[in-house]
């Protein structure tokens, strides 16, 4: 069978190496994403370029995006120049299918889902946890939402971005065991950084530190992706500390709906707002140990 045409909406850290191993796959490929420049290298090894997620649609049997906030979701969905403009013209959408990678709200998600049956073509909400290494490496954990018959219908292209996908139930389900994976984070985050941060200053070899603790029952994705970042000030972006920060604003919405009490995760965002408010915003999630030094006036964790 021909593969299907795909079409890639956000190409930043996640979004841009998810849509090039789709390239590598063979995938016709179309993209457009915010700043043109993202996207150049994409272009230059085959991909299409089309100036709105509409006209991606125009040429795409199945839509992926990837973006920052559940603004920008809503606006490639139910723009002017949107996913929804474009598909809900003609009756052969029928086997077309959106699917949001992003990370975002349940309850945009479940409005989606609504908006794309309704208009006779599917949407699937399919966010992932593997940060930029696993987008390279093809190795992410992708969380759904929808319809199981979609979701194998399309779970080839799934596995050329994923190695453990899952159905989590209707949709919102991915988007909610998204936020659970986020709030596991929040605590990984801050153990690691706190334990960091302690060592160094009780005149601790880090390195040492790190191969002592990563293989026992401390041990963590966080620690072991993380860790090594930290002990060489290397504070780039795999998720940007301002991403995670609405990721948990979020769960901490979708728990007080559900008349929870999250007083970890509530306590983890505070410090990485303050991470924020220190011009940390664009950095890495690991960047959070340095606000913590300035917190006890720890001299280290320079960039």
């Amino acid at each position: 069978m021909a593969k299907p045409r795909v079409g890639w909406i956000g190409t930043g850290v996640i979004g841009g190496s998810c849509a090039r191993r789709l390239l590598e796959a063979q995938y016709p490929l179309v993209v457009t994403t915010r700043t043109r420049a993202k996207a150049e290298r994409l272009v230059d090894s085959g991909a299409i370029w089309a100036p709105t997620a509409a006209e991606v649609a125009a040429q795409s049997d199945v839509v992926f995006s990837c973006v920052g906030y559940p603004r920008d979701v809503r606006d490639v969905f139910f723009g002017e120049q949107g996913i929804l403009s474009e598909w809900s013209k003609t009756s052969a959408s029928s086997d077309r299918v959106f699917v949001d990678m992003s990370t975002s709200s349940p309850e945009l998600a479940i409005e989606i889902a609504d908006a794309a049956s309704n208009a006779g073509f599917d949407a699937l909400d399919a966010p992932v946890s593997g940060g930029d290494v696993g987008a390279r490496n093809g190795s992410l954990s992708i969380m759904i939402g929808g319809d199981a018959d979609v979701v194998r219908r399309i779970t080839p292209v799934l596995l050329c971005l994923g190695t453990n996908i899952r159905h989590a139930g209707a949709p919102g389900a991915g988007q909610r065991t998204k936020l659970a994976n986020q709030i596991l984070i929040a605590g990984a985050m801050v153990g690691v950084c706190e334990s960091l941060l302690y060592a160094y200053k009780a005149g601790l070899d880090l390195e040492n530190v790190l191969a002592s603790v990563s293989t026992g029952a401390a041990g963590s994705w966080s620690l072991s992706n993380y860790g090594p970042r930290i002990l060489t000030n290397d504070f780039n972006p795999g998720f940007y500390v301002e991403h995670f920060v609405k990721d948990m604003g979020l769960a901490l919405e979708d728990a007080q709906k559900l008349n929870l009490s999250l007083p970890g995760l509530a306590l983890v965002r505070e410090l990485y707002v303050a991470l924020m408010a220190q011009g940390g915003a664009r950095k890495g999630v690991q960047a959070l140990i340095q606000a913590l030094a300035r917190i006890s006036n720890v001299d280290a964790f320079h960039d």
